[in-house]
């Protein structure tokens, strides 16, 4: 192989610079020598400008294929009949210290068969040290998101179902150790660095309502969650994430049982808040957002609701940049808004959908084409079961409220499923006593739909007509003004204490519980998606996942055993 020497000032010292094609036999040679270095600046090897290195790379490298610039002064010296004796035909005397170097067996024997490859798997990765080879390395960057580790000297692969099979078959006898460690590192939520054991299950109810499920490789647990629904796989993270459900959480425990392996149930801690919104006091000169911005709104005829949470969202990123004029923002100060968005502020995954859609609304409806189009990645949003109530709970919180009004707020929005907007823009007009139905307009999306009408409710409504009178909206606030939607929700929230319910209840959790009332009444699923007013199947069908109808007929799988 031929190679060229120059001489080249590195650190202030004056070093030989070796230009070659790469080969790992060659580098193996070079490295024997003294002071051999390689140079990331050069990209090159380097040895020491003196005569004992020029005479040593001599030694190791044949003559004819050493070029040296005219510049270098050390000339080749006279190679001697012994230094061009070939190694294998030398026999040393066993009284001889002097062995033949070790460099000899990687010359002798074929790549495939050196030992010098060593494997550990820990932590979800794989760490591969080896010496530099182009073969291999482009072997390991086959593997997806491999990573070679400055630090350490070394290759880091993930942990993935296969890799580490991949990896052995392509090593083969060149693998001189692999050390698997048989404890599993997590991190859970904001706690320090853990660990658990092969034979432990760690579940983490999240503070998203759902559950991490963190164990080692076991095929019977991951069919088991496979069957579950809205089931995701974490790669970044290595764990399985499944809505959180008792019914889930006790299949999950069973399996667990019948595999020997201990279950650990933990909820994740809450956490600190995040940063505080930019107000007017924080910053000089607070801006509002365009008078176009609000007008394209109206021209495109979105709801209020719509119109105040875009301009909520896009003053908060205009004032984020307020020293910078609005068109002049760039798109890598649009991701770092984001970005603060999610590691500083720590807003939910609404609210930073909400912010794209209003970033975008305005460069790409108010604009018109004078930027350039957005392309920002969305974050995928958890799918998570809503929480319901059984028929005791809500006749309990019928039975509780005192105040007429309150207790039509209830019925209202659990007999018809109601949003809590249409609640309180319910006219008189709306509610048909021939047809038993009760008309919602303009919904959610501007739609018009027909809902339920209970027969239970019309007595208790002709008594609130009869006492308040209303002219228009059935629930009117104080001078006649519209009931406040907050004023529902604390009503519903007051009334659920009141009656001695644990968990937190909403105006959405009556309506989620009327859907998953009526599917196991047996009302058909696509009259229910009609009365919900879901532009979508699949969000219906989300309650087929909560009710508990017909589970008292399934078996755990540990009810079979003969223990």
């Amino acid at each position: 192989m031929p190679i060229k020497i120059t001489k080249v000032i590195h650190r202030d010292e004056s070093k030989l610079k070796l230009d070659f094609a790469f080969d790992y036999q060659t580098i193996s040679l070079i490295k024997q020598i003294d002071g051999s270095t390689w140079s990331r600046t050069h990209k090159a090897w380097l040895l020491p400008d003196t005569e004992d290195s020029v005479r040593r790379l001599e030694a190791l490298i044949r003559q004819e294929d050493l070029m040296f610039d005219k510049d270098i002064d050390i000339k080749p010296a006279a190679i001697t009949k012994k230094e061009l004796i070939r190694q294998e035909d030398l026999k040393f005397d066993k009284d001889i210290d002097v062995k033949p170097p070790i460099i000899s067996q990687a010359v002798d024997k074929p790549l495939d068969e050196i030992q010098n490859v060593k494997i550990e798997v820990i932590n979800r990765k794989i760490l591969i040290k080896l010496p530099k080879n182009e073969d291999d390395i482009k072997f390991i960057k086959t593997l997806r998101y491999f990573k070679w580790s400055k630090n350490d000297y070394l290759w880091e692969v993930p942990d993935y179902p296969g890799n580490l099979d991949l990896i052995r078959d392509y090593f083969g006898k060149r693998i001189a150790d692999i050390k698997i460690h048989n404890r599993i590192d997590i991190q859970p939520g904001n706690e320090n660095a853990r660990s658990i054991q092969t034979d432990e299950v760690l579940m983490i109810k999240t503070r998203q309502g759902r559950v991490k499920i963190i164990s080692a490789f076991n095929k019977e647990l991951i069919a088991a969650i496979k069957e579950m629904p809205y089931n995701r796989w974490d790669a970044k993270n290595k764990w399985w994430t499944i809505p959180f459900s008792e019914s889930f959480v006790k299949l999950v425990t069973d399996v667990c049982d019948l595999q020997k392996l201990k279950v650990v149930l933990e909820e994740e801690p809450s956490g600190e808040a995040g940063t505080k919104r930019i107000s007017p006091l924080d910053i000089p000169n607070y801006r509002r957002a365009p008078e176009s911005y609000k007008n394209k709104h109206i021209e495109l005829r979105n709801s209020p609701n719509t119109i105040k949470n875009y301009i909520s969202a896009f003053e908060e990123f205009i004032n984020y940049f307020y020293r910078f004029d609005i068109d002049s923002i760039t798109e890598p100060q649009i991701l770092e808004f984001l970005r603060y968005l999610i590691t500083e502020r720590r807003v939910s995954i609404s609210y930073q959908n909400i912010s794209i859609n209003a970033i975008k609304f305005y460069y790409e409806k108010v604009l018109k084409g004078q930027r350039k189009f957005y392309f920002i990645d969305r974050p995928r949003k958890d799918i998570i079961l809503p929480d319901v109530l059984n028929i005791d709970e809500i006749t309990a919180m019928i039975k509780t409220a005192d105040n007429i009004k309150h207790k039509l707020i209830i019925m209202f929005a659990y007999a018809s499923g109601l949003r809590l907007g249409e609640v309180v823009r319910l006219k008189l007009t709306d509610i048909d006593r021939q047809r038993m139905q009760v008309r919602v307009e303009q919904g959610k999306g501007r739609k018009d739909r027909y809902t339920k009408l209970s027969e239970k409710i019309l007595p208790v409504l002709d008594k609130y007509l009869e006492e308040y009178k209303p002219e228009e909206l059935i629930f009117n606030g104080e001078k006649g003004k519209p009931y406040s939607a907050r004023s529902v929700q604390e009503v519903v929230k007051s009334i659920a204490i009141k009656a001695g319910i644990a968990q937190k209840v909403t105006p959405k959790t009556l309506r989620h519980t009327f859907a998953t009332h009526s599917l196991e009444n047996g009302i058909d699923l696509r009259y229910i998606q009609s009365m919900m007013g879901h532009a979508s199947s699949k969000t219906t069908e989300i309650y087929t996942h909560i009710t508990t109808k017909g589970f008292e007929n399934v078996k755990s799988p540990l009810d079979s055993l003969d223990i």
